[in-house]
């Protein structure tokens, strides 16, 4: 925001003229800077709508048909622009819809504010109609839930809910605004200046120790994860890893902190691990893991690394102190923002020797051979392997894949090298129907970028209304729905335990060529490989939405095993 409109925001929020709660909001929502909003319509917070009428030309609001869709949307402008994503839902059904993007907005350290309109002050407590306890609904998937009573105090809840979704561990905060509140008139409310993220920075003997530890090992690992992240550290954490020749690896659904095509780049530690990589994460004798968690995905059900003293010497960094401990007792642990921790590796000096030279070269000829699609021709349908073949060599340069979850992703992580920080956006939360809402977030805040929509025919039915949205604002969005006709993981874990006892994971879909087309997008249906390239090229050529419903064999339910094969040996066993 520039100074002539925080300047008018202040004015109209400590003049006595008298403004309302919701009028108080939106003023300090453009004094944060706040440039594009999302929301599904409710009678609870009407009057904010009408506020928000009033400064249309500085704030963008996204319409969406489905508040599970405009979290989404939210929590994914909060991954790609570090500032936090902002969301609009009405009371009950709205608030429980957009609890899915809550927590993954949570679990994937990302900024994000969600209002929640709310009954009327004096009906509290009375189980009115649509009302919820937010506090105890939010209270373990948000950094902090409060309800706003008093119109004047609307400024100073407002910044501290930037500041908390921000600072430290990034994350969401729910802001819940009773009806009246939001209609009754102050004379005056207090100013505030725009909020300023704060971070911890390491100490200067962690960072000595963490050079004292690299020159002592032999076969060190990097691993990037989290949130927090910004070009700029991921540019210090790349030129630190060059200085070093460290191998560098990224954990589950992280890919865009390093440039995949770089020779030091590892590979990606999560679902669908390439098995050379689990056994080289356990090798190590220094892992050196910058904003990940460690949590299930990323240390395969806590097997990689041991809990709570792993076999690696372990260095843990991470911006939330309280997760510093919580699983993994580290031999060196930094409380650190990412910024701060990637410019302070300048200041290390690499050893005169580095033993894990080969290490490191080893390291990444098994990930260029891992994304070397297998040949699957005992299998029916359009190879995915191929698909992801052909997109990696004419996607041109500038795109973000996004996707939901499903086995469908693993050929989309394990094929296409991310080559940027505006290259990926999927949920590490592992919730479905994410893709289409974040590609419509990132096609409106990157209109220069090609946004391309992974999911499967599971994953993509339960945002596909979202279409809707993508067509109103003609985004050249494409979508590739992976139509196996089951829900494809649950059916795997399903094989694997109960082999040949399908019951509940089998899907009967619609004609999606069809759907995309009465949404009013480009629509094709591939059902051999070799019909892939041509209709990628048309939707490429789109001005609009477009989508490619690509058929594959169900028995192919991962780039590596059949369903045969996953049934093998549990099935023999039964026999």
């Amino acid at each position: 925001m520039n100074e002539i409109n925080a300047g008018a925001a202040f004015e109209a929020a400590s003049t006595g003229a008298g403004r309302t709660g919701a009028q108080i909001l939106v003023d300090n929502l453009r004094v944060h800077g706040v440039k594009r909003a999302f929301c599904v319509p409710g009678e609870s917070y009407l009057a904010v709508l009408d506020a928000l009428s009033d400064v249309k030309e500085e704030i963008e609001l996204v319409v969406c048909r489905h508040e599970a869709g405009a979290a989404n949307m939210a929590e994914a402008h909060g991954k790609l622009t570090g500032e936090p994503g902002i969301c609009f839902v009405t009371r009950g059904p709205g608030a429980t819809h957009a609890s899915t993007g809550v927590h993954t907005a949570f679990q994937d350290s990302t900024p994000m504010i969600l209002f929640v309109g709310q009954v009327a002050r004096g009906h509290s407590g009375r189980e009115a109609f649509q009302e919820i306890d937010y506090r105890a609904m939010f209270g373990t998937l948000a950094k902090w839930v409060m309800e706003i009573e008093d119109p004047a105090r609307v400024p100073e809840f407002i910044a501290r809910a930037f500041q908390t979704a921000t600072s430290g561990r990034p994350g969401p905060v729910v802001v819940a605004l009773p009806e009246d509140m939001l209609t009754e008139a102050v004379a005056e409310a207090p100013r505030v200046a725009r909020y300023s993220r704060a971070e911890a920075a390491p100490r200067a003997d962690a960072m000595a120790e963490l050079g004292r530890m690299l020159a002592a090992a032999e076969r060190p690992l990097v691993m990037l994860g989290g949130g927090g992240w910004t070009e700029a550290a991921r540019k210090d954490v790349r030129a630190f890893a060059e200085a070093f020749g460290l191998p560098v690896t990224v954990s589950f659904r992280s890919q865009r902190l390093f440039d995949n095509r770089h020779p030091l780049y590892a590979g990606h530690v999560g679902v669908g691990i390439d098995p050379a990589l689990a056994a080289r994460v356990k090798a190590a004798d220094l892992l050196v893991a910058v904003g990940p968690r460690l949590g299930e995905a990323t240390t395969g059900g806590y097997a990689l690394l041991d809990p709570p003293r792993p076999a690696q010497r372990l260095v843990h960094v991470h911006p939330g102190a309280e997760e510093l401990g919580s699983v993994y007792q580290a031999d060196l642990m930094i409380n650190s923002g990412m910024a701060s921790f990637a410019e302070a590796l300048r200041v290390l000096a690499p050893p005169a020797a580095r033993p894990w030279a080969a290490w490191a070269e080893t390291a990444h000829a098994d990930y260029l051979a891992f994304i070397t699609p297998p040949e699957r021709p005992d299998l029916a349908g359009v190879d995915m392997g191929e698909v992801m073949r052909h997109i990696r060599e004419t996607l041109p340069e500038g795109a973000t894949l996004c996707n939901g979850a499903g086995n469908y992703a693993t050929w989309v992580h394990r094929f296409y090298p991310y080559p940027d920080f505006l290259s990926q956006l999927a949920p590490t939360s592992g919730a479905m129907g994410y893709g289409l809402p974040a590609a419509i977030a990132a096609a409106l805040e990157c209109p220069d970028r090609r946004i391309l929509c992974f999911g499967g025919d599971g994953c993509f039915l339960m945002s596909a209304h979202e279409l809707a949205t993508a067509a109103r604002h003609r985004l050249p969005i494409m979508s590739i729905v992976v139509n196996n006709g089951a829900y494809g993981t649950i059916r795997m874990h399903q094989e694997m335990r109960y082999p040949y006892r399908v019951h509940g994971t089998d899907l009967a879909n619609p004609d999606f060529v069809t759907l995309a087309r009465a949404y009013g997008a480009h629509g094709e249906r591939v059902v051999e490989t070799a019909q892939f390239p041509g209709a990628f090229a048309r939707a490429l050529a789109c001005e609009g939405p477009s989508l490619i419903e690509v058929v594959t064999d169900i028995a192919a339910v991962t780039p590596q095993k059949s369903l045969d094969a996953i049934r093998g040996t549990k099935a023999h066993a039964r026999s």
